[in-house]
């Protein structure tokens, strides 16, 4: 069904699924929905990962391997196939007035009804030299008037999944702007010119297709001002909703956690002894709590939260603690279980994921209803509707900023009025903490458990990769394990990037079968992700190659080196979440950022991680550090979960968005 195009312009965008628009089909859509897009709203807001600048059309005479160029050219009538079981390859020969070139492409089974004898074309891609020739592999082809509009703007690169590339994902976005604009735009005329912004339109399509910088940055500018201001509003609502908040559910006996805490091998830190006796204040207020825990990486926050819970089920009521990934769940799930077991807690623990078979989980919505279980730990299942709690008090979010606003008020809606703590392994510099934050209270976890080494770290670059390797493979000869972290998921446009599915290729030609691995990324299945995760946890692999999937809460005390690919392109805060992987055991860790830049020694952001392994010191750095961007969409932190925005990049237009939502409360 097609709709008038005036009556879309009315829609929520959010309510009109990707197959209404034209050239999109069921199939197509379900590709699309595995980079999660769903609906328009989803395909006009998807960031770029960066941005190319296409290059005047060069001589063939003047180009020399290893350049990336553009030559316009006439193909040759010698076009050849060679086709086995495995491969198609086709190969041609094209000329300008001053020399020949090879072009090869793989798997493009219908290029001899495009490439005819005398046509001419654009071809963009790297130069490689193959015996005594100059050729191109998967270039880009255009007509010479396509190209020529191709010079006039910047050209956006996607993050991709197989099928798709950025010249596809470009076309579905033009089709949404000329169906569907303009859009109605919540900012005014005066309130545009007030703030210096572009239409919302006119900021959606410089934003994918700018024609120079500035276009791209005040086009940026106006989208993360509008992330940021509907952010702040849902935080203004929460706030007026839960402040001062009766509750019924008043705990004074804290009796069963002290004991708990006795029964422990090690003495807490002062930060965590701070924590709990903020929390018990809250627990026997008579107010809803709403607290947030603030704790570097390791700083022994779960300890606090099972604590807490601890003291909650001897008052007689249910906990819930919700965390972002199965993994992670789990962890804590097994964490609990076994203190239980070792102190004798009395707890009656359970772990509810969408994992679970259809019948398993009808038994435990069943005993949670009841009561039977006291401790229920797992994902976003925990808020389903078919999870109904006899006497939940006391809600806990793991890495909250993994959930949004509203998300993790729904759990905490499951209750009448029960206490919500929320724990961040995300330090945040204050006044970023005091904006973002502004509906709770907030507790800091600065110490670190004794036993714990600070980790060494080292900056890198590619030509002392193998150094790296040699180092881990060290360690693991030792008994211990490592991680390597990729920023792509699959081989990209930008090949200059390192991705996991091609990664065991390099590490299988340096060791061979010597060393075990597996590979971990967020399109795989959560099955596969558990199944990789849990036989790393067990030792059966010696390295993990993941994205930054691993990035939050993963607890493996034996892994004792990271090696970043690529550390140039991630934020520091999220630089310091990935280091936090190791150094979770005893055993002197090691983080390895290698920066494919090329400029590793004038990389001052690194250099930070490098000297310092200060949560709250680098946030506070990386604040300082912060620029208005190059024309990168890579976001430089991983916090809050938003789509465009950068909490420390954008500081001043966060700041800006805060006063507009504090005006208009």
């Amino acid at each position: 069904m097609v709709y008038a195009i005036p009556f879309f312009k009315k829609m929520d965008l959010r309510l009109i699924p990707l197959n209404q628009i034209k050239g999109i089909g069921d199939k197509t859509a379900q590709g699309l929905a595995k980079l999660g897009l769903f609906d328009v709203r989803d395909l006009l807001w998807y960031a770029p990962r960066t941005y190319i600048k296409y290059p005047e059309i060069a001589k063939i005479n003047t180009v020399s391997e290893g350049q990336t160029v553009a030559i316009y050219a006439k193909v040759d009538s010698n076009l050849r196939e060679n086709k086995n079981a495995k491969m198609h390859v086709t190969t041609f020969s094209v000329h300008d007035n001053t020399g020949v070139f090879q072009m090869v492409f793989f798997r493009q089974t219908y290029l001899r009804s495009v490439f005819q004898a005398g046509s001419s074309f654009v071809f963009f891609g790297t130069v490689h030299k193959k015996g005594n020739h100059l050729q191109m592999e998967m270039p880009e082809y255009f007509k010479p008037e396509d190209y020529e509009r191709k010079l006039k703007s910047l050209q956006p690169v996607y993050a991709l999944t197989k099928g798709f590339t950025s010249k596809s994902i470009q076309k579905y976005i033009k089709t949404a702007m000329d169906e569907f604009f303009p859009l109605k735009d919540d900012l005014s005329e005066e309130e545009c010119r007030k703030y210096s912004f572009p239409s919302l339109s006119v900021a959606l399509k410089d934003f994918h297709f700018p024609v120079d910088r500035d276009s791209f940055l005040n086009a940026r500018k106006r989208l993360v001002f509008d992330e940021f201001r509907d952010f702040l509003k849902a935080i203004n609502e929460s706030k007026k909703e839960n402040t001062s908040l009766p509750t019924d559910y008043v705990i004074k006996d804290f009796e069963t956690g002290k004991n708990y805490e006795r029964s422990l091998p090690f003495p807490l830190t002062d930060s965590q002894k701070k924590a709990i006796q903020d929390i018990q204040g809250d627990l026997q207020s008579g107010f809803a709590m709403r607290r947030l825990i603030q704790g570097d990486v390791g700083s022994g926050k779960t300890l606090v939260a099972f604590l807490s819970m601890a003291d909650t089920v001897n008052a007689g009521y249910q906990c819930a603690m919700m965390a972002p990934t199965e993994v992670l769940a789990k962890q804590h799930y097994d964490k609990l279980c076994a203190d239980n077991e070792n102190y004798n807690l009395g707890l009656k623990p359970v772990l509810l994921t969408g994992s679970i078979t259809a019948a398993k989980k009808r038994a435990i919505y069943e005993g949670i209803e009841n009561g039977d279980y006291d401790c229920i730990i797992g994902t976003h299942a925990i808020f389903q509707e078919k999870v109904n709690f006899k006497n939940l008090a006391l809600v806990i979010t793991d890495e909250q900023h993994r959930f949004g606003v509203k998300q993790r008020e729904s759990l905490s809606n499951k209750s009448n009025a029960p206490h919500v703590l929320i724990m961040s392994a995300t330090p945040i510099p204050r006044t970023l903490t005091m904006t973002l934050y502004a509906d709770l209270s907030v507790t800091v976890m600065k110490d670190l458990p004794n036993k714990r080494l600070p980790i060494k770290s080292c900056i890198i670059d590619g030509k002392l990769r193998n150094n790296a390797y040699n180092f881990i493979d060290q360690e693991v000869k030792a008994g211990h394990q490592a991680y390597i972290i990729c920023p792509m998921v699959e081989e990209s446009e930008d090949s200059s990037l390192e991705n996991v599915t091609d990664y065991p290729n390099k590490l299988q030609a340096k060791f061979g079968d010597r060393i075990s691995y597996s590979i971990l990324h967020g399109r795989m299945k959560q099955a596969d992700k558990n199944c990789v995760m849990n036989d790393f946890s067990d030792g059966k692999t010696n390295v993990l190659i993941s994205t930054t999937v691993v990035e939050v809460g993963v607890d493996v005390p034996n892994a004792t080196v990271i090696l970043i690919e690529n550390a140039e392109r991630f934020g520091l805060a999220q630089l310091h979440q990935l280091r936090g992987r190791v150094g979770r055991g005893d055993a002197q860790s090691y983080c390895i950022f290698l920066d494919g830049s090329g400029k590793c020694e004038e990389n001052e952001r690194l250099s930070v991680l490098k000297n310092s392994n200060d949560g709250f010191f680098i946030a506070e750095e990386d604040l300082r550090l912060r620029g208005p961007g190059d024309l990168d969409g890579l976001r430089q932190s991983g916090e809050m979960n938003f789509q465009i925005a950068d909490i420390i990049r954008d500081y001043d237009i966060l700041m800006m968005a805060k006063e507009y939502t504090d005006k208009s409360k």
